[in-house]
């Protein structure tokens, strides 16, 4: 043994050749943190004293390669001046330069993952060979972030620099055979036999100077004439750009520092990447992204220990076909849960059965899915018009009309045909779930499973416990959305839920505005510049107006005065005008499809005519800046109401929320972490402004406790 750790062990394998492995103890994975960089050198240190080796196999004990960095040292190391955050980084990439330098071949043998600084460290080896279980990767953007071990070096002086573009600037995942094919490996073979191939790699190399050669192109400048220069740096910039936008810096950085440093030699391009990681990481979006990031794992954790101690389901049914019930079969038989899908039409099953191949197609159409796979996901979705069946299913999903008594008639129904242990979920967006308990025998099986719509884009599920709901029946839910590739949260009982609940007041603020005179497009365009996907008055056209129409009477109903207009509303007045969005082709906006069929809006001044009867004067001439206070206001007021109230556990599940449910901004890091970042104290003297308008803006206790504390949601 030449060297043992409690993260890496380096050991003579053969006469001639050494091996490395990554194995940190007391973890599950492997991560690339302080200790793994500290005894990775001391692992070379000792390598290179041995002059008996001639080549080095790099090796991972366990399922995984390197996951990637230690996210939680990172957020320490964040804390540092820009300066020293360069000289840690500087350190750490001598480390990898130093295997890249080894006066012999090296070979990687990559297993499972291999994200971030896992594929950095892959990097540095010569040659790779992959198992068919590997993932590679460079997700840093997705947190704001840049490759900092050498990623934007190393990977466009192997694959080029159009491909590592894509790659860093998406961050998305590669799979072995696109490795392969960007010569980013130079095979792959099943996981039983990449040892055997990895070391037949090596000692091809050890008998061939070539490696020197492969090894070169890493320390080398890029070489590109003009016109490749302008094709793989300035189009690039233009088109990530514009898909990035401005509240997404690191992408178009990591394009320009990779055409600042195309020229140069690896050193030299090592620190130029170091001073852009910096700089970036010093950054609120880096911050909020890295925040969302913890959270994401928080809820996982949450949810697999709530999902623990329950019973699998096996077997699902969905009553209800159409587009939501077709799109909850999808998404359930694509991820191996059989579903039967019932309704009370042939027609409607039919078209349940028919968006759920729409779906699968469009899969198909981008190579995601096999032919087979398609057949195998449609046998497992099975329309009916009766229960016959329904006694095999652990859990069944209502998804009828929202209407109570509809749902509850259906929910008599389903409890007859289903067996005592089979669990029942309505899915619901404004209903009480105790109301709906009621029409139960044992409403301790019964629970709230609220999917978002499109339900096969939107992660979010809320799972709502009534107050007779048993922590099986919650168990079984979580475990279900969580088998479905979903992100539940298990909120509590009450109109709207949580997310619908605070999207309640941003949607009433919307008409205020509206009513006092306020430019619809004005509004939108603000409200997207702050980072909403679409702006409300968009937003409510896609719900439809029928639907926001009826979801508002729910919620004033619960709020009170709160969220009531003295006359008419806006939504109301298009409403009974037949306005009901983009599903009738009219509303704030009109709406006509493009040549792909999709909507295009554009708005009609004739629309303003129709508001009258709803409009009261005040605002025509309004800044942006009080557009985003009086939208995002209400909002902030709701989520404390929905901690006090307990409707939600925790800050970080509000926030996730937000963010999975109705597409809150990510950069900004969910609304509780955008409310603390501006500070309750400023916030509530904004809302004091705004008090006489509407009660929609009056300040709760929690938010006065917490400011005269000088804390925020978060502490």
């Amino acid at each position: 043994m030449l060297f043992q750790g409690n993260s890496i062990t380096c050991r003579i394998r053969d006469e001639d050749i050494a091996e490395i492995q990554f194995d940190l103890k007391n973890e599950s994975v492997n991560k690339l943190n302080r200790l793994t960089l500290n005894e990775w050198e001391q692992a070379l240190a000792a390598l290179e004293k041995e002059k008996s080796v001639k080549g080095l196999l790099v090796t991972s004990g366990k399922p995984a390669f390197i996951v990637g960095a230690d996210i939680n040292e990172f957020l320490t190391l964040f804390k540092e001046a820009e300066g020293d955050i360069v000289g840690w980084l500087r350190q750490a990439q001598a480390v990898g330069n130093r295997m890249e330098d080894l006066p012999f071949p090296s070979v990687a043998a990559v297993n499972g993952f291999a994200l971030g600084g896992g594929l950095e460290v892959a990097m540095t080896a010569t040659y790779r060979v992959l198992s068919t279980d590997a993932v590679l990767g460079q997700p840093e953007v997705k947190l704001g972030l840049i490759p900092g071990f050498g990623g934007t070096v190393r990977l466009p002086r192997l694959i080029g620099a159009d491909n590592a573009i894509e790659l860093i600037a998406s961050g998305r995942d590669v799979k072995p055979d696109e490795a392969l094919k960007l010569k980013l490996a130079e095979a792959v073979v099943a996981p039983e036999k990449l040892e055997e191939a990895a070391l037949r790699l090596l000692r091809q190399a050890m008998a061939d100077e070539r490696w020197k050669k492969d090894r070169g192109r890493k320390t080398s400048p890029i070489l590109l004439n003009g016109i490749e220069r302008i094709m793989a740096f300035t189009t690039a910039k233009g088109f990530i750009g514009q898909k990035a936008g401005p509240n997404y810096p690191a992408p178009v950085a990591v394009v320009e520092l990779m055409e600042k440093s195309a020229a140069d030699s690896r050193d030299a391009a090592l620190e130029k990447e170091a001073e852009v990681f910096a700089r970036l990481a010093k950054t609120p979006e880096a911050a909020n992204l890295i925040n969302l990031f913890h959270a994401d794992q928080f809820l996982k954790k949450k949810s697999k220990g709530l999902a623990g101690a329950a019973h699998g389901v096996k077997s699902a049914a969905v009553l209800g076909a159409g587009i939501m019930g077709g799109g909850i079969a999808y998404q359930s038989a694509s991820r191996g849960v059989p579903v039967i899908m019932k309704d009370i039409r042939a027609e409607a099953v039919q078209q349940g059965l028919d968006e759920a191949a729409r779906l699968l197609n469009g899969q198909l159409e981008r190579g995601r899915i096999t032919t087979e796979q398609m057949a195998k996901t449609m046998g497992a979705i099975r329309g009916t018009l009766s229960y016959g069946d329904f006694g095999e299913a652990d859990l069944v999903v209502e998804a009828v009309v929202e209407n109570p008594k509809i749902k509850k008639s259906v929910l008599r129904e389903v409890e007859k045909a289903v067996s005592a242990d089979t669990v029942i979920a309505t899915n619901t967006s404004t209903i009480p779930i105790d109301i709906l308990a009621k029409a139960l025998k044992r409403p301790e099986r019964f629970c709230g499973m609220h999917f978002f719509n499109p339900v096969h884009r939107m992660p979010l599920v809320e799972v709502i416990r009534g107050k007779d709901s048993s922590d099986a029946a919650i168990g079984a839910v979580v475990a279900y959305a969580l088998k479905m590739g979903k992100t539940p949260i298990v909120v509590n009982d009450c109109p709207g839920f949580l997310v619908n609940r605070i999207l309640s007041p941003y949607m009433y603020a919307l008409q205020l505005l509206v009513a006092e005179g306020a430019p619809i497009e004005f509004v939108d365009k603000t409200m997207e510049k702050f980072g909403w996907p679409m702006g409300p008055a968009h937003l409510m056209d896609v719900v439809g107006l029928d639907t926001a129409h009826h979801a508002g009477q729910v919620m004033a109903k619960a709020a009170g005065k709160r969220v009531k207009f003295k006359g008419p509303s806006p939504v109301q007045v298009l409403f009974e005008a037949g306005y009901y969005g983009q599903k009738n082709g009219k509303g704030f906006y009109r709406y006509e499809n493009d040549r792909k069929g999709k909507p295009r809006k554009s708005f009609d001044p004739a629309v303003l005519d129709l508001l009258k009867p709803a409009m009261r004067g005040g605002s025509e001439d309004i800044s942006g800046e009080e557009i985003v206070e009086r939208m995002m206001l209400p909002m902030v007021i709701e989520a404390s109401r929905c901690l006090a109230e307990n409707i939600v556990d925790t800050p970080t599940e509000l926030d996730v929320s937000m963010i999975f449910g109705l597409g809150f901004p990510p950069f900004r890091g969910g609304l509780l972490r955008y409310a603390d970042r501006i500070g309750l104290a400023d916030l509530i003297k904004a809302a004091e402004r705004y008090e006489k308008i509407s009660p929609v803006y009056q300040p709760t206790e929690q938010m006065r406790q917490l400011a005269s504390h000088n804390t925020g949601f978060y502490g």
